[in-house]
């Protein structure tokens, strides 16, 4: 063979090939396909040479080892995706003494390395030692082993063994490297020696750990057959779940409870372990004793006594609302003097959407209590408070209990929401039930039916919530501080939106940054498109508004926009609402009245016709029981003092009397508008104006005197609206007076009635009624 040859060359990506080997591989790169077809075109030798880097794309003289392996080519296939298999057979090993790259493949000088010669004896003693550590390493893999064993057995050639040996067994491509880098086999022997006495040590290890693992997962396999046989026993004894009943001990004893709950919960948990695991009774009793431990008999959360912090919170989530703020921080600086006190029920009365449900969650995040929210609303069984007795399948703690649970402490703010809806039938009286929750005096000992072990509700703040105290029992009533939450000013209503619900509304739909809505527009809103006591109508047309600005955002590509009192169509559509304004010029028989609504105050005009007749009284506007018979008492009053005014008696006989209040379509009610429909019917019957300006609210006596009414701040509150300059109230509201805001009374002349008298000596023009 010659000692220099010019042979293609391609280069090996974490690949060795040693001589006397029949392999296959395939080729992506472009030079390694020219390179093997090359070879196929001349004598199809080839140069397999290793790159020192798998990663190296274009390999260079310096990027390959130096030795490779001499290859005859036996098949070159082609294969989709543009790869190329080859079949190459090692004939012997070469060393690279020069890369030729100015062919599209590469070419190389290639050594021919002869191996050595040596002595005959010294070559067998190698071949035999390198037999015995083969199959040494064999005995760690007996399958494939007895067939490598056999086929080395027909090799006489110490080399060729050694090639063989190292392409058989899993090695690294770097050591495959290691052991075609020695042409002596002196040293090729010691590094194969090196190699499988590793190997040998690494499998004895593998095998060390096989047997480990083995017998753990003996040992593992024979624990379970015992658990099983053992739970196989229980079952047959009925005393299945003993690790459930030992976990249910574990958790008693860390509950922090009084001696008396845990010896019952402890009672519970020994007939547990005696139940069999079949019975119904076994789950129901599991169930009772999950719930005795997760209910907080002694844990407590630690409660602020900061006024400061809690005052600013306070402040942070709501606009208005004084007195129960002023409360609420009289009832934190009183539990920071005495670090106990009684905790007080608080019952926030109002209309819907003023904000009673969210000022109880930001007063529980001021006192740092856990807030749990109970809704009541439509609730009629008595067993949603005091929970199911354990005899009936399915049966359950109350709502009670079950929230005390939720907060996990025993002293949380607990929201009884819309106590004013829950009703009664033959499944008992709810409200009836509340009562021992809310008396200070019962709720240390509640007893609920399923738990069974009184409950200290003494320490739970409770907040409850009522549209109206009409509906609510009064002996539930008494046990509770009753906190009107009154209707909101138009004022209070802009700097809630502006303060609150606008930046919530623009988070909420993305617009941060993005939408400006002035001033004026916020109080367009307010006006026009919203006729409510709170705000939650607000609340939605200004999300309407951040709805249909994103969407003009996205469509015309704009960065910003700004929506004013003047494009407010725009994103509303023509204005819903208008207030009834005070009439221009004064009237005979028409009189403005002031009526309380579910969604706050408004203004009636009431109107009175006489006309020929028998005397009749006839009332239209869906009018209520109540204002019914205000008209007849207040006809009644004038009959009788007609003479004081003039009236001739036959009046009443030869005339009929309509009263009417527009809006015939709303149902209207209530003992507020008597001094309203006699001023008119007395102006009807005297042909006297009435002031324009002025507004009324009071109920009248047979005997003329005029009785207090309601909801005074919404109704002056509707009068200022429209325009009123002068408002008429009942004498006995001249407390109620001096709590309505500034701001709704600034403008507004309230002057102070005690009977007819006083009413028609300020209504009439020139005050003609007053002789």
């Amino acid at each position: 063979m010659e000692n220099f040859k010019k042979l293609p060359v391609i280069a090996l990506r974490s690949m060795t090939i040693l001589p006397d080997t029949m392999i296959h591989f395939d080729l992506i790169r472009k030079k390694s396909i020219l390179a093997a077809e090359q070879a196929m075109s001349e004598d199809q030798e080839v140069f397999l040479v290793t790159q020192c880097h798998a990663e190296t794309e274009d390999p260079q003289a310096e990027d390959l080892y130096q030795i490779g392996c001499i290859a005859k080519v036996k098949q070159v296939t082609k294969l989709p995706d543009n790869l190329v298999r080859v079949l190459v057979e090692g004939v012997c090993r070469g060393r690279l003494r020069t890369l030729f790259g100015e062919w599209e493949w590469l070419g190389g000088d290639i050594e021919v390395l002869e191996v050595p010669a040596m002595d005959e004896s010294r070559k067998e003693a190698m071949l035999r030692s390198a037999r015995d550590r083969f199959t040494e390493y064999c005995k760690y893999y007996p399958r494939t082993g007895r067939t490598l064993l056999r086929h080395m057995e027909e090799i006489h050639d110490p080399g060729k063994l050694m090639d063989q040996i190292i392409e058989n067994i899993p090695a690294d491509y770097t050591v495959k490297q290691k052991i075609l880098e020695q042409v002596d086999l002196e040293s090729r022997f010691e590094a194969l020696a090196e190699v499988l006495a590793t190997e040998v040590e690494v499998a004895r290890i593998r095998t060390d750990l096989t047997e480990k693992v083995r017998e753990r997962v003996d040992k593992n396999q024979k624990d379970y057959i015992l658990r099983e046989q053992l739970k196989y026993i229980q079952e047959e004894l009925g005393e299945d779940d003993a690790s459930d009943a030992a976990l249910y001990e574990e958790k008693l004893q860390q509950l922090k409870a009084s001696k008396e709950v845990k010896e019952k919960i402890a009672k519970e948990i020994s007939r547990f372990k005696r139940l069999s695991t079949n019975s119904a009774e076994s789950g129901v009793e599991r169930a009772y004793i999950e719930t005795l431990l997760e209910l907080p008999w002694d844990k407590t959360s630690r409660e602020t006594s900061d006024l400061t912090r809690a005052e600013e919170i306070l402040d942070r989530d709501h606009y208005g609302l004084e007195q129960v703020k002023e409360r609420m921080l009289e009832f934190l600086a009183v539990r920071a003097l005495t670090k106990q006190g009684e905790s007080p029920i608080i019952c926030l009365v109002g209309p819907p959407g003023t904000g009673k449900t969210s000022i109880a969650r930001s007063v529980a995040e001021a006192l740092n209590k856990k807030y749990v929210r109970i809704s009541l609303g439509g609730v009629r069984d008595e067993a949603e408070i005091r929970g199911h007795r354990r005899t009936y399948v399915g049966s359950m703690p109350g709502r009670i209990v079950n929230g005390l649970r939720q907060a996990g402490v025993k002293n949380p703010l607990m929201l009884l929401d819309e106590v004013d809806k829950v009703s009664s039938d033959y499944k008992g009286d709810t409200a009836s039930a509340l009562l021992e929750v809310l008396d200070a005096e019962q709720n240390r000992n509640f007893r609920d039916h399923y738990v069974e072990i009184p409950i200290d509700l003494s320490e739970v703040l409770f907040v409850v919530t009522a549209n109206t105290t009409e509906t609510i029992p009064r002996p539930l009533l008494d046990r509770m501080e009753v906190i009107e939450v009154s209707s909101y000013t138009a004022a209070e209503k802009f700097h809630i939106a502006r303060e609150h619900l606008m930046p919530k509304q623009l988070k909420k739909n993305g617009m941060q940054g993005r939408l400006i809505v002035s001033d004026n527009a916020l109080r367009s809103v307010i006006e026009g498109y919203t006729r409510e006591a709170g705000v939650r109508g607000l609340e939605r047309k200004l999300g309407e508004i951040c709805r249909k600005a994103a969407r003009e955002l996205l469509k015309e590509d704009k960065s910003c926009i700004r929506v004013n009192d003047r494009n407010l169509e725009k994103y509303l559509g023509k204005p819903r609402f208008h207030s009834l304004k005070a009439n221009q010029t004064d009237e005979i028989g028409i009189v403005r009245g002031l009526a309380w609504t579910s969604v706050g105050g408004d203004t009636l005009q009431i109107e009175v016709n006489m006309m020929p007749g028998k005397g009749e009284l006839e009332l239209t506007g869906q009018l209520g029981d109540v204002m019914k018979e205000s008209a007849m008492t207040g006809l009644s009053y004038i009959r009788s003092v007609s003479e004081r005014y003039q009236i001739d008696p036959d009046v009443f006989k030869k005339n009929d009397f309509h009263i009417h209040i527009p809006e015939g379509a709303v149902p209207k009610d209530g003992p507020s508008a008597g001094i309203t429909m006699a001023t008119a019917l007395l102006s009807a019957l005297t042909h006297t104006p009435v002031r324009a300006d002025l507004a009324m609210t009071g109920e009248i006596t047979l005997r003329g005197r005029v009785l207090p009414i309601g909801g005074l701040k919404e109704k002056t509150l509707a009068a200022k609206t429209a325009g009123i300059k002068t408002v008429l109230v009942p004498e006995k509201n001249r407390p109620d007076v001096e709590e309505i805001p500034a701001e709704i009374k600034n403008g507004l002349e309230i002057l102070f009635v005690e009977t007819m008298d006083d009413v028609i000596a300020h209504a009439f023009v020139g005050g003609k009624g007053n002789n």
